[in-house]
Parts: structure tokens; sequence; C-alpha cells
């Protein structure tokens, strides 16, 4: 996916929207003191016309209709709208231009796209908002669309605004994340996770305080640029805490370590989408035919493909390779390996029983 750089057009669209309103404006301005001009002008030279008849008169001259007099027109009556038609050209002429140039610079179009995100927005649920667009933000989002997750981002920087547009999946609301009303355009109350990846830890806090003060159930990820601010954004109500920079180093470290592990594991995480995928399978919908047996008996590798590498029991705690007498509940969560189908396939074995 290609994002173009589009820093120039950011810094310069709110000055462009301000000229192309204020020439409309000054347009429409004339079109209506020419109107007034040509009514007053036609019951002042010509005593037969009433207010109407003028008005009536005005407007078949300055739009070149055409239409026969109301009534017999003096000489000065006829110049004047000679007058009038040659003021009208111009009138039109500038108002055809700016109406032109306010569809051509995109405004119309642009607001209009924009009014149809936010009645988008309004009618989602278990969405991920992502506040901040930067490199960190934007590969979050890349990955989350990956995965089919529903993504609305959070941003109060126009050149960010201008490169999230050119991905048609994502949504948007520009603000700043750390205000209530701009995190209730982005339907917190109805989103399943929110990640803040804000390069600033102090806004980052902010984020994380006001959206679990408005979801007390949503997900929290937040990025950190500091150690010291790891539990001051888990004090604030962050899930996870994710330090890009001590990742990166860690990531380099093993590549020289374990380098086919971390290739390996790669494979399955960053491109599970082209093949074999590690996926988490809640069993809150467990068959009741399962419920009190073991994985053994549960049969997934010959049913479904699928392979269990993993889970987490109701305390949190995490089993790696579980023992296949390990007793099933609804409470656990399994880590599952295998292509979409073998996936698909243990689901529906585990919600079905068959």
């Amino acid at each position: 996916m290609i994002i173009l750089d589009f820093n120039i057009a950011g810094m310069n669209k709110q000055k462009i929207w301000e000229e192309n309103m204020r020439t409309l404006s000054i347009a429409m301005s004339f079109l209506i003191l020419a109107i007034m001009l040509g009514t007053v002008g036609y019951m002042f030279l010509n005593n037969a016309y009433s207010f109407i008849d003028a008005l009536y008169m005005t407007v078949i001259t300055i739009t070149t209709v055409g239409f026969t007099e109301v009534h017999p027109m003096t000489d000065a009556g006829k110049l004047f709208t000679i007058f009038l038609i040659f003021v009208s050209f111009g009138i039109f002429g500038y108002l055809a231009s700016a109406v032109t140039r306010f569809i051509l610079d995109g405004v119309f179009r642009r607001n209009l796209k924009d009014y149809r995100i936010v009645r988008s927005i309004e009618k989602l649920s278990g969405h991920v908002i992502v506040c901040g667009f930067g490199r960190n933000g934007k590969q979050a989002c890349i990955e989350l669309i990956a995965h089919g997750e529903k993504v609305v981002v959070v941003d109060s920087v126009e050149s960010s605004i201008d490169r999230i547009r050119l991905i048609p999946e994502l949504l948007f609301v520009q603000g700043d994340a750390t205000q209530e009303d701009v995190l209730n355009m982005a339907n917190i109350s109805s989103a399943k996770a929110l990640i803040t990846a804000i390069p600033n830890d102090a806004e980052n806090v902010y984020v994380v305080l006001t959206a679990r003060e408005m979801n007390s159930t949503i997900k929290i990820i937040s990025r950190s640029e500091m150690s010291q601010s790891d539990n001051k954004l888990k004090r604030a109500g962050a899930n996870n805490v994710i330090m890009p920079d001590r990742l990166g180093g860690q990531q380099m470290a093993k590549l020289v370590a374990q380098p086919d592990i971390v290739e390996f594991l790669d494979n399955i995480l960053l491109q599970s989408t082209k093949g074999v995928k590690l996926e988490e399978v809640s069993c809150k919908s467990l068959a009741n035919c399962f419920v009190g047996k073991s994985i053994r008996e549960l049969n997934v590798r010959d049913k479904s493909g699928a392979n269990i590498i993993g889970l987490k029991d109701e305390g949190g705690s995490y089993v790696y390779n579980p023992s296949p007498e390990i007793v099933l509940d609804k409470c656990f969560h399994l880590f599952v390996l295998g292509n979409k189908e073998q996936v698909f396939n243990l689901k529906q074995l585990l919600i079905k029983g068959i």
C-alpha cells in the first residue's frame, strides 16, 4: 500500500477552503445586488411596473430567458435593460468560475465524503480506534485491516488526515483524542479496543484516562517512549504498554542470536493472511458435549486439521503446548495454528460438537 506525503496540501487545505467560500460569497452577493438593482431600476424608470413585475423583468433579463416585456418600456428602460444584461453576464461568469473552482478543488466532494464517514462511524460496533497516524499508528492500521478489523483513526494533524483519505478501508475523526467529544465521534462506547500511538507519553496518558472513563470494558493498548511512563499508563487504565524502541532492539538482537526462529514466527504472525495463521479461539460457545472433556477427547487434529499450541485459563495464566489431558472449560481461550479453513473447522467443531 502506497502512502504519499501530502504535507503541503494539508497545510493549504484550510486556506483553499476559506478562499473558495469567500469567492462563492462574493459571487452570490453580486447576484443578489444585481437583482435588487434591476428591480428598483425598473420600478423607477417605468411607473407601470409593480414590485412583482419589476422583479420578474429583472430575473428574465439577467438570465437571458427573453420573454416578452410585461409592459411597454421607455427608451430609458431599454437602455437600462442593455446595461443590466452586460452586468449580469459578468456576474454569472464570475459565479460559474467560483462554483467550478469549488468543485474541482474537491471541497464539495470532500465534505460529502466526510459526512458519509460520520454516518458510517455511528453505525459501527466492535471496531478498533487508533489514535495517531504516525509510523506506528499507520502500521497498526495496516495490520488491523489485513486481519479484517474495522478501524477508526483519530488524528488532529491535517497532513495525516490527507494520508488517511488515501486508504478506503479507514474511517477517521479529525480532532484531539484527549477530548471526550472527539472519542464520542469515534463511537468509543461500541468499540472493542483502542490503540493510542501518539509520540507524546503525556498525551497518551490523557487518552487512556479519558477512554477508560468512557468505556470501562474496552481493551487499551498504548505506545510509550520512556520506560518511566509504563506504570503510569497502566495505572491510567492501559491493558498493555508497548515501547517501539525496545521491541526494535530486541528484534534485531534475536535476528542475530536466533534468526530462523524469528523469521519463522514473523511468517506466522505478520503474514497470517497469506497461509498459515495463529489465532485465538474462545471457548465461550463451547458445545455442551465437550464441557468437562479433555483436549484428547476433542480430537482437534483429526477432525479439523488445526493444532492447539497453547491456552489461557480462567485465571489469566498461559499454558504452552498444553497436555492432551487438560479438561476444557468455557472460560478458556485456545491458541490455534492452522490455515484459514482448518481454523474455521475448529471453531465449528467447538460450537456444534461435530
